[in-house]
């Protein structure tokens, strides 16, 4: 079968780093991308790019490849060494090992993966052929191109540095823009498969104090039965820092006090902070205190209930 050399197809040296050989795919399958160049044999060439760079892009397979030496050309005649794959001190070269490339195959022949005689005879031919490649930056959501990230809270409302784990098992740190949350995905250029975008779905994690609703954030506020008839300023803790709120005299249970533009950030109008006021009844536990409730029953001419028939 004919070698193939995919350091030249890709067009870079075989000391080439990651990034280089990132760059190199990139301009070549744009290059030779069957929508944008309708010259003869422009898709033969799409797909060698692609097949070079499945092998180059991923480090374990690039040095697997590397093992076969740099003594071959381009269009020589090539045999496998003996006993390839088959010895204890060489790696297995098999479909199992490529099956996350053949996942993402390069056309939909029926006769065979898409892959050259020279990429078959060294990894195997039993693929399952998966969907053709995507162009540079497609943005497909196919299976490991959109990944989940959870949150605080804090971290939406202001906006975070994150570090996460990319499809190719590399790490890179992200800024999370505020406000971002529910449907909105974040668009990470270039970091997927073969190119493609890569996506992260933001999710919310539970809050002990706040909670949202669209861009608006409630929190639930306890007070005394004092402060809910006779009204007081007390300080209250919210996710821009602790501000001094005034009760307003005969609050009920269950009174939303509105805080314009307090919620999350928005492209638009910023959303609301709702206080939800909430009247807790202290404790009778001494005698004293047990005295004092009976005094407020003969003081207060007053049932809650008189609109329930």
């Amino acid at each position: 079968m004919e070698y193939k050399d995919y350091y030249k197809i890709l067009g870079v040296e075989r000391t080439a780093d990651q990034e280089s050989i990132k760059k190199a795919f990139r301009r070549m399958a744009a290059k030779y991308h069957p929508d944008r160049n309708k010259e003869k044999g422009a898709e033969d060439r799409f797909k060698e790019v692609n097949e070079a760079n499945e092998v180059l892009s991923d480090p374990e397979k690039r040095a697997r490849y590397d093992q076969l030496g740099s003594k071959w050309r381009a269009g020589d005649n090539f045999k496998p060494p003996p006993n390839w794959g088959n010895t204890g001190n060489s790696p297995q070269f098999d479909a199992s090992f490529f099956e996350d490339i053949a996942r993402r195959g390069f056309g939909n022949q029926s006769s065979s993966s898409g892959f050259s005689d020279f990429f078959e005879g060294l990894f195997g031919s039993s693929f399952r052929r998966g969907q053709p490649p995507p162009p540079p930056g497609g943005n497909i959501h196919a299976p490991g191109q959109t990944a989940t990230i959870q949150l605080d809270l804090e971290d939406i409302y202001r906006g975070a540095n994150k570090t996460i784990r990319l499809p190719s098992g590399s790490s890179m740190q992200i800024h999370i823009p505020a406000g971002v949350h529910g449907d909105k995905k974040i668009r990470i250029p270039g970091k997927g498969p073969n190119g493609s975008d890569f996506f992260l779905k933001v999710k919310l994690k539970e809050h002990p104090l706040y909670r949202l609703e669209n861009n608006d954030i409630l929190m639930d506020l306890p007070i005394t039965p004092w402060e809910a008839a006779l009204g007081e300023t007390i300080t209250v803790p919210t996710l821009a820092g602790k501000i001094s709120l005034k009760i307003p005299v005969g609050s009920q249970s269950g009174k939303k006090m509105r805080l314009k533009g307090r919620g999350l950030p928005s492209g638009r109008e910023p959303g609301d902070l709702y206080i939800v006021l909430h009247v807790n009844t202290p404790p009778a536990d001494t005698a004293e205190q047990k005295e004092y409730y009976a005094r407020m029953k003969t003081l207060f001419d007053w049932n809650p209930r008189q609109h329930i028939t």
